[in-house]
């Protein structure tokens, strides 16, 4: 039976590859609809039909080819582009097609307008103020003021508490008072400034008299800031305040928060998992010290290269992953892959690290080739999402497959299926797990999905 599959599909490859060489375009659409996996195909000199087309000088056919998402970058056996193919035969016509033409089209589906998108943990209830992180004095008065809120981590799990009548996971928002005995110089605690909540709580100078003094640092901001604190230090603290526990593990249990103060925590976690993993200099292995209020690292080796310039290991680091929802070239499916350690069942969205020198869209197409197999035209950004786990940031796009036959690295992902829109329609609105489910609502992966079933109005 898979020979018979395998002599079928190059038989209708052949065909294809024929009618692109004769230049007959009905026949070529006729085909494409039916199977248009074909579009990228190639032949065992590895010629696609994109150069068979160049070859006999059709620039209709190559006009049409490239607006079907045909991928001109492709080169065969002889290491020839359709492009290098045009030139050495004479056809300038086609050559000028090729060489103008983007290496993908957008298809018909892909919105041109696209409105920006919130994820879980994108929200906060502060404004940064970066600003004040060299400003020792005013650091040091909000430190102690009463209004202050500390919210203090253990091991990379924030502290909490049920409160409401249906109970609700919150931070627990501590004072001066609570936390004061762990604000030292000890190595194994570690203070971050996060920001201050928007707007002013007090309205202090309109009831100031013409003879009072305004002092700058009491300006009614209310600073946040997170505390790590170690092991013990944490025990301690919690057979103190038996109503506060600390959040762990992580996944699926910062899911549980609400979404601002998600935020807030997606912020301290990536900045505190900074600091546990980089105490020594990366560049000559010397003792660090902490400045800027827990957002820079320096290295106290006099004569270290990190003390030169602007380097990403003083900094906390930011790791930028490509997640995307990959839909079938009839827009009609969609590919969606699981890992082992995934609950049975569950299936979501391929996803992978950024490479150095890479962009988004390279980094999508490379991502989804390796993992399943599936090569990839147009790719657009739809939203993104702060993960802190231990600090990523998610960039959402949706790709457009131009082949549709799944080849999985064992080595990436466990498997991968194309999925139809009814059956993730079905997971998404009647709960059904019978096959299959996704990712819960606060992933971006679920948000993707949600957006690809919604995104035509006619769907």
């Amino acid at each position: 039976m898979a020979t018979f599959r395998r002599n079928l599909r190059q038989e209708l490859i052949s065909q294809f590859h024929s009618l692109a060489a004769e230049g007959n375009i009905s026949k070529i659409s006729v085909i494409l609809n039916q199977y248009p996996f074909l579009i990228n195909e190639t032949s065992e000199n590895g010629w696609t039909a994109l150069m068979y087309a160049a070859r006999n000088g059709h620039p209709h056919v190559v006009h049409f080819l490239l607006e079907k998402g045909c991928d001109r970058s492709i080169v065969n056996n002889s290491k020839q582009t359709a492009l290098d193919i045009a030139k050495f035969w004479g056809y300038k016509h086609v050559a000028t097609l090729l060489s103008k033409a983007m290496s993908v089209q957008k298809p018909f589906f892909l919105l041109n307008k696209m409105e920006e998108q919130e994820n879980y943990f994108s929200r906060t209830l502060l404004d940064r103020k970066s600003e004040k992180r060299t400003n020792l004095l005013w650091l040091s008065v909000k430190q102690k003021h009463p209004d202050t809120v500390y919210i203090l981590f253990s091991d990379l799990s924030p502290l909490v508490t049920l409160t409401g009548q249906q109970p609700e996971v919150r931070l627990c928002r501590l004072s001066y008072m609570h936390i004061k005995e762990y604000l030292t110089d000890r190595d194994d605690v570690i203070l971050i400034f996060l920001g201050v909540e928007f707007g002013i709580k007090r309205e202090l100078i309109n009831n100031m008299t013409g003879e009072d003094k305004v002092d700058e640092n009491e300006d009614g901001l209310v600073a946040w800031f997170a505390l790590g604190i170690n092991a013990i230090s944490a025990e301690g603290f919690k057979q103190r305040h038996e109503d506060c526990y600390f959040l762990h593990p992580p996944m699926p249990a910062l899911l549980q928060l609400k979404e601002k103060e998600a935020g807030v925590v997606a912020q301290a976690r990536s900045v505190l998992a900074w600091h546990s993993r980089y105490k020594f200099c990366p560049t000559c292995g010397s003792t660090t010290k902490i400045e800027e209020c827990g957002y820079k690292r320096v290295c106290l080796k006099e004569h270290c290269p990190s003390l030169q310039g602007v380097h990403n290991t003083s900094y906390p680091r930011v790791d930028p992953v490509v997640i995307m929802q990959v839909i079938h070239p009839d827009g009609n499916r969609c590919l969606l892959g699981r890992q082992k350690r995934f609950p049975p069942g569950m299936f979501t969205c391929l996803a992978g690290f950024i490479e150095p020198g890479e962009t988004i869209e390279d980094a999508v197409r490379r991502e989804v080739e390796e993992e399943s197999g599936v090569k990839v035209g147009s790719v657009q950004y739809v939203s993104c999402q702060p993960w802190p786990m231990p600090s990523s940031l998610m960039i959402g796009c949706l790709a457009v497959a131009i082949s549709t036959e799944i080849k999985v690295d064992k080595n990436e992902i466990d498997d991968a299926r194309w999925f139809t829109k009814e059956q993730v329609m079905d997971v998404l609105t009647k709960g059904n797990q019978q096959s299959f489910f996704v990712p819960p609502s606060r992933a971006i992966a679920h948000q993707l999905i949600k957006y690809w079933i919604g995104m035509n109005s006619n769907l």
